[in-house]
C-alpha cells in the first residue's frame, strides 16, 4: 500500500505526492508536507493521517474549508479514487497499486512489448486527469456561471469557458421565447477577437436541434450539413450544436464550430458540450428571471418613488401612478379625462413634479372660467392698448411657463378661434400676445384635461379634430370614485385630518356605519363631494366619531349596495335608533329638551337627527 495524492487541477495539476511517515499536512505555508501557493489556502488546510487501518482527513479550522467528493467536511475517513478539493486545486486520493499495473497494461501494450514501469506510472496518472477532466469543467462551469446574474455577462463567460475544454473558433447562444429562431436573441463570441468579429450560425442546423431537442455533431464530407452556403463561406470543418432545454422547455441552443482542419469535434467533445448545456440551460433562466424580476422591481420602485398629492392604493389608482411613473420623464403632449372631481389637475401636477421640468413654472388655467377675450389675454398676453383696459404690457401663461408645463383644464370649452390659435403653438411652439406683432418661442409641455367626450364633440363640430390629435399623443382616464370604493375609507380619513386641522376640533375616526353610507354612496362629484361632505361632517358633528347623522342627506338616502351583510347590520341599527328617539320622546311628551336629556345628547343634535331619520312625521302621530 502506497497512499498518494494525485493533482487533478489547480497550480499542482500532473503532480503526485506520496504521503510518508503515515500523515502528510496541506496548507499554503512553506513548511507543508503539501504546499499549495494559493491566497484561498489557509497556512495550514488540512491533515492526512493514518488512524489504525484507515486514512483521514482532518480539516484544522481552515477559512475556506475542505471538501471530500464537493461535500464539506471536519473529518472522514478516505476510499481510494475520493477526489480531494481545497482551494482551487484537486487531488484523487490512491491506495492501491495494483490498479496501476492492470490498467496501463491493458492500454499500453502494443504488439507484445510491455511498456517500462515508470512509464505505465505516468501513463496511469494521466488517464486519471483524462477521466477527471470532464467533471472538474463541469465543476468550474457551475460554479462560475451560477454566480453571474446578467444575462449577457453570463453568455460571455459561458462561451469563454467552452473554449476553454473544446477546440472551436465561434461560438454563439441563440435564445428563443416562442420555440423560433427567426426571433431568437443571439450572443456571439469569436476564440481570436472577442465580439468584434461576426459568427456564422447555420439556421438549418440549429432549426432541427431546437426542433427535435437532440444534440447535432457534424463534420465536413459529401454528405455532411456543413454544406450549406453560409458554412462554406466560414469554411467550417466541424459544428456542435446543442439544445438548451430546461424542464423539457426549449430555451434556445449552443452553437460551436472550428474552420482549422484537424481540430475537429469528436464524441466527446459533443458529450461535455450537451452536459454543460444542461447546467447553462438553468443558469440561463434564472439570470433572464432575475433581469425581469430586476425590472419589475425597478417598475415599482418608480411608481412608489413618484412625488404626487393622490390618496388612494386600490388597483385603479395604481395603474394612474404606473403612467404617471412612465409619462413623466417624457415631453409628450398628455390628454388626461375623467368626470368632474376625480382629480385630473392632481396627475398633472404629480406629471410636472416628477419631469425634468419639476423645478420651471406650473401653470394652471380653466378654459371654462373665462370668457373668450379673458382667456385668450390669460393664455398669450397682450401689449399695452390693445383693448380697452389694456394700460400696460401684460405676459400671458403660455409665456411664464416657459421651461415648464402648462396645465389646460375643461380644453373642451375653448372655443374654436382660440382653438387655431393653441393649435399652432403645440405645432410651432410659438405665439404672439394679442395686439402684438412679435413672435414669442417658447419651450412648455402641455397637458390638457376635459370631462367632455371629445371624439363626440368632433362629430357635432364643437372641437377640431386636428388639434384633438395633437392633445391626444398619450392619455389616460382617472377612475371615478365609485369604480375605486375601497380607497373612500382612505380619503375620508385624510380630509376629516385635514379639515379638522383647519376647525381646531379632534376628530378620532368613523362610525363604521357612517363608512358603510359612504361605500353605498355612487359620488357623482367624485372626490371633490366627498370632501365636501367630511368636512361638513367636520364642522357639524358634536363627538370625537363622525356618525352617520353628520354626514349629508343625500349620502344618507343612498340605497344599500346589495349582498353586503355589513349593511344589513346598518339598517338593523338605524331601525333599533328610530325606535330609541320614538320611545324618549314618548317619554318626555313630546319636549325635545327633556328627550334630549333622557337621551345624554345636546337638544341640537337630537333635532338634527329626527330630520335625518325622516321621524317629524311618525312623532306628530
Amino acid at each position: 500500500m502506497q497512499p498518494r495524492l494525485a493533482s487533478i487541477s489547480g497550480k499542482l495539476k500532473g503532480a503526485v505526492f506520496t504521503i510518508n511517515d503515515d500523515s502528510i499536512v496541506i496548507g499554503r505555508e512553506t513548511a507543508a508536507g503539501l504546499c499549495i501557493a494559493d491566497p484561498s489556502v489557509s497556512r495550514r488546510h488540512s491533515i492526512i493521517e493514518k488512524k489504525e487501518d484507515h486514512f483521514v482527513i482532518t480539516d484544522l479550522e481552515s477559512l475556506n474549508g475542505t471538501f471530500i467528493n464537493d461535500v464539506p467536511v471536519r473529518e472522514r475517513i478516505l476510499e481510494h479514487g475520493d477526489r480531494v478539493r481545497i482551494g482551487e486545486s484537486q487531488f484523487l486520493f490512491l491506495m492501491n497499486d495494483g490498479d496501476v499495473s492492470s490498467r496501463s497494461s491493458q492500454v499500453m501494450l502494443d504488439e507484445g512489448k510491455v511498456l517500462s514501469g515508470s512509464t505505465l506510472q505516468f501513463r496511469f496518472d494521466d488517464a486519471l486527469y483524462l477521466m477527471a477532466r470532464d467533471l472538474s469543467a463541469l465543476m468550474k462551469v457551475s460554479t462560475t456561471i451560477n454566480a453571474i446574474r446578467g444575462l449577457e455577462e453570463l453568455l460571455e463567460r459561458l462561451l469563454e469557458l467552452l473554449f476553454e475544454v473544446v477546440p472551436a473558433q465561434h461560438g454563439a447562444i441563440l435564445l428563443t421565447t416562442d420555440g423560433s429562431i427567426e426571433s431568437a436573441a443571439v450572443f456571439g463570441l469569436d476564440r481570436a477577437s472577442g465580439k468584434d468579429q461576426a459568427v456564422n450560425v447555420s439556421k438549418t442546423i440549429a432549426q432541427q436541434v431546437l426542433r427535435d431537442g437532440v444534440a447535432l455533431l457534424a463534420s465536413k464530407g459529401p454528405d455532411s450539413a456543413l454544406t450549406t452556403e453560409s458554412l462554406i463561406k466560414a469554411r467550417s470543418v466541424s459544428v456542435i450544436c446543442v439544445p438548451l432545454l430546461m424542464l423539457e422547455r426549449r430555451l434556445g441552443v449552443l452553437y460551436l464550430d472550428t474552420n482549422i482542419p484537424g481540430d475537429e469535434f469528436n464524441k466527446d467533445h459533443l458529450q461535455l458540450v450537451t452536459a454543460i448545456s444542461g447546467i447553462a440551460a438553468v443558469a440561463i433562466e434564472n439570470a433572464r428571471h432575475f433581469e425581469w424580476l430586476e425590472s419589475e422591481n425597478q417598475r415599482l420602485l418608480a411608481d412608489v418613488n413618484i412625488e404626487h398629492n393622490m390618496v388612494g392604493e386600490g388597483p385603479a389608482m395604481q395603474r394612474v401612478y404606473h403612467f404617471i411613473a412612465k409619462v413623466a420623464p417624457t415631453d409628450s403632449t398628455v390628454l388626461i379625462a375623467g368626470e368632474s372631481g376625480t382629480g385630473k389637475e392632481l396627475a398633472a401636477r404629480a406629471i410636472h413634479r416628477n419631469s425634468k421640468r419639476a423645478q420651471k413654472p406650473f401653470m394652471a388655467v380653466n378654459c371654462a372660467a373665462l370668457n373668450e377675450a379673458l382667456l385668450e389675454s390669460e393664455l398669450f398676453g397682450h401689449e399695452k392698448g390693445a383693448f380697452t383696459g389694456a394700460v400696460g404690457q401684460k405676459r400671458g401663461r403660455l409665456e411664464v411657463a416657459d421651461g415648464g408645463t402648462l396645465f389646460l383644464d375643461e380644453i373642451g370649452e375653448l372655443t374654436p378661434a382660440l382653438q387655431v390659435k393653441l393649435l399652432r403653438v403645440l405645432q410651432e411652439r410659438e405665439f404672439e400676445r394679442v395686439g402684438g406683432t412679435q413672435t414669442i418661442q417658447v419651450d412648455i409641455r402641455l397637458i390638457a384635461a376635459t370631462n367632455k367626450n371629445l371624439e363626440e364633440a368632433i362629430g357635432t363640430g364643437e372641437f377640431r379634430q386636428d388639434l384633438y390629435y395633437r392633445l391626444n399623443v398619450v392619455s389616460f382616464e382617472m377612475p371615478a370614485l365609485r369604480e375605486r370604493r375601497e380607497d373612500i375609507p382612505l380619503l375620508a380619513r385624510y380630509f376629516a385630518d385635514k379639515h379638522s386641522a383647519k376647525c381646531n376640533r379632534r376628530v378620532t375616526a368613523f362610525a363604521p356605519e357612517a363608512l358603510l353610507c359612504l361605500g353605498a354612496y355612487d359620488w357623482p362629484g367624485n372626490v371633490r363631494e366627498l370632501e365636501n361632505a367630511v368636512e361638513r361632517a367636520v364642522v357639524l358633528g358634536t363627538t370625537d366619531v363622525i356618525l352617520p347623522e353628520d354626514l349629508p342627506e343625500a349620502v344618507l338616502e343612498a340605497e344599500p349596495l346589495p349582498t353586503t351583510t355589513d349593511l344589513k347590520y346598518h339598517e338593523a341599527v338605524t331601525q333599533t335608533k328610530k325606535q330609541i328617539i320614538i320611545d324618549a320622546m314618548s317619554q318626555a311628551k313630546g319636549n325635545f329638551t327633556e328627550a334630549a336629556k333622557l337621551l345624554g345628547v345636546h337638544p341640537n343634535y337630537l333635532h338634527r337627527l329626527i330630520k335625518n331619520l325622516n321621524l317629524k312625521e311618525q312623532l306628530k302621530k
